[in-house]
């Protein structure tokens, strides 16, 4: 796992200190060492974390006659597998590492060798003969790659703070990405808040020949082939895959260990690798005060049975310091605020073990979301639109006006504009933080003018339309598969493990176990409001039933409580600055209100205000200033130390 730059001019010398500082901002993906190769007009750097050959492994690495380099971050599970293969063909290998198959492999297939590739991976090749540079992506999206090109000069980079150590890369904002970023909480692989970046998609490659860019896909997830078997025999190619998926990630020349929920997804990959790994397992828990989201007790449950050596820490709401920290961390606008609780997983998983498994991609593959089961139920009812309408209407007049009389009313609500909703449109506000109404209500006209129409829509519809799957469902699935898990889900645990300098694998996102899991029959997965049926029959030999029974939780924290309790000053101290207010991007009366009404519990608006505030500080760290690392946060007297407890393995 690594972090990788790059600058080439196409005639000017590249600045060797300009590579280092490159590297130098991007270090924590890969402090154990930095390598640098120039070439006239060509600058590539790499900052390595050490996890597989340890001794001969460092980058950048060359092939025979040294006419072509790479750079990788992430990994290559089948490394061992393609290596035993290039030998036998006759290519000689100077390391052991997983990251010289791939400049072998494209001595033999060219662009094509990222089709033999099995694993989670950014990297960059060039072709010293043939002046000529390859990027590429796994097909997943588990490791970023950005990227700016003004005509001239080329730069790319695993995070956006590389590319703007230089100062020919300018700073300005795309205001249109932010009205994206309102209404989704991410900003999505197609887009780049940066105006003068962009980011290469999953599953793509991207070659620069002769000062022209050609970019292509290579791989996507296809629902139409579906395969007829039994449960038995389903579930049966469903331990087969996980068994075979945790194996390869199991390969590590450091310790390895397992981020362990108690739900479904990580106590799964945690059977899996229990019965194939040689150590006893050590496994990783965040955990809360409020029983509502500590899922301490049924992580516990699940390390017992595979008698792993269990870690656990609380998390307290001081997390106020960690605030900047997330800004500057994750390079553009993200606000899924269980960025948090992450971040604190990483760290304490980081104290013990070099890498970590977790059950990132079940809930994408089997249904686990309950807007599958909302879709579902719209469609059904969109028949009788009428009859919806009257029953909705008449519960809203018996709903009081408390709390969570209000929750209630804004569920029904949400509910009846759904049934009058094409599929898409109704996806797009299951997800939503600030709908197409609230942010008119919030711009000011001069910036709703900036805006101007937005792209909310398209980052939805398009996946959507090139979809081959058959039912509704399943192109839910596929639009996830596209969109939310690589931009929202993958993005958060990418930056949360990286800034502890922590390799994350999922096997759950191995491209077979994905591709398997496609073809089955979608009765298989969601059985009326429940998901993962499949998947939780196969693994019920291994896990007790009432850990994989239990109501479904996401992987998040009290914010809500917090924002009105511990951190109730939070929103206002930030958005209501005299600095934020002068942006002119939103009015002031509207921000009021939605820090009024949160605090009387007139409205639940954690997320909305989460990503106002993580927009105003990600503009202060980025825009304001030239980048060079988390802002100093003056609020008032505000409590700042961030708080953690740990608690002794069992």
């Amino acid at each position: 796992m690594c972090g990788i730059v790059g600058k080439i001019t196409g005639g000017e010398a590249v600045d060797p200190a300009l590579i280092d500082r490159m590297c130098e901002v991007i270090e924590h993906r890969g402090p154990d060492s930095r390598g640098v190769f120039i070439d006239e007009d060509v600058g590539i750097g790499v900052q390595r974390l050490a996890v597989i050959d340890l001794e001969t492994g460092d980058q950048p690495i060359f092939n025979e006659d040294r006419s072509a380099v790479v750079v990788l971050n992430g990994e290559i599970y089948n490394y061992q597998e393609l290596r035993e293969d290039l030998l036998a063909r006759g290519h000689r290998f100077a390391s052991r590492s997983d990251t010289e198959v791939i400049v072998h492999l494209y001595e033999d297939h060219g662009d094509d060798c990222v089709r033999m590739l099995r694993g989670m991976f950014a990297f960059a090749l060039w072709d010293i003969r043939r002046k000529r540079l390859l990027l590429a992506r796994d097909r997943i999206g588990k490791k970023p790659l950005y990227y700016s090109f003004d005509g001239a000069g080329f730069w790319f980079a695993s995070e956006p703070k590389a590319i703007l150590q230089d100062p020919e890369v300018p700073r300005d904002v795309d205001y249109s990405v932010v009205d994206t970023f309102l209404h989704y909480r991410y900003v999505p692989s197609s887009e780049c808040a940066f105006r003068a970046m962009s980011k290469l998609p999953p599953a793509h490659t991207m070659v620069l020949d002769g000062g022209k860019l050609t970019t292509k896909r290579y791989w996507k997830l296809s629902y139409a082939h579906q395969l007829e078997l039994s449960d038995a025999d389903s579930c049966e190619l469903i331990r087969e895959h996980l068994l075979e998926a945790t194996r390869l990630r199991l390969r590590s020349d450091v310790p390895v260990g397992i981020f362990l929920s108690g739900g479904v997804d990580s106590s799964a990959v945690l059977a899996a690798a229990a019965q194939q790994s040689h150590d006893r397992v050590r496994t990783f828990t965040i955990g809360f005060t409020h029983a509502r989201y500590d899922e301490r007790d049924y992580a516990r449950d699940v390390a017992r049975v595979f008698d792993t050596e269990h870690h656990e820490l609380v998390v307290e709401p001081d997390i106020v310091n960690l605030l900047p920290k997330l800004a500057w961390c994750y390079g553009e606008p993200f606000a899924d605020h269980s960025a948090v609780p992450s971040f604190y997983l990483a760290e304490l998983t980081r104290r013990h073990v070099t890498v970590a498994l977790n059950g990132d991609g079940g809930d994408e593959s089997f249904g686990g979301y309950r807007r599958y089961a909302g879709n579902q139920l719209a469609m059904r009812v969109q028949r009788a639109p009428d009859l919806v309408a009257r029953a909705i209407g008449g519960v809203l007049g018996r709903v009081g006006v408390g709390s969570r009389e209000n929750t209630r009313r804004a569920q029904l609500l949400r509910l009846a504009r759904a049934v009058q909703m094409d599929p898409v449109e109704r996806y797009a506000m299951w997800i939503e933080s600030f709908g197409a109404r609230d942010r008119r209500h919030l711009y000011t006209p001069e910036f709703a003018d900036l805006v101007g129409a937005g792209r909310t829509g398209a980052v939805i519809r398009d996946p959507w339309e090139s979809s081959d799957a058959p039912t509704l469902l399943e192109r839910l699935l596929d639009v996830d598969v596209q969109t939310y898990l690589p931009d929202q889900l993958l993005v958060k645990m990418d930056i949360a493990s990286m800034a502890h300098s922590l390799e994350l694998r999922s096997p759950l996102l191995d491209q077979a176990f994905l591709e398997m899991a496609a073809s089955l029959p979608l009765s298989a997965k969601v059985s009326g409001r429940a998901g993962k049926r499949l998947l939780k029959d196969a693994i019920r030999q291994w896990i007790p039933s009432h850990v994989l029974d239990r109501p479904k939780r996401g992987f998040t924290m009290p914010i809500s409580t917090w924002l009105r309790h511990d951190l109730s000053h939070l929103p206002a101290t930030i958005l209501l600055d005299p600095a934020a207010l002068a942006r002119g991007l939103f009015r002031q009366e509207a921000v009021e209100r939605l820090i009024a009404d949160h605090r009387s519990r007139a409205a639940d608006n954690t997320n909305r205000l989460w990503a106002l505030m993580q927009l105003e500080l990600w503009l202060r760290t980025y825009v304001d200033v030239a980048p060079a690392g988390p802002i100093a946060l003056d609020l008032g007297g505000l409590r700042s130390a961030a708080r953690s407890r740990s608690v002794e393995p069992a």
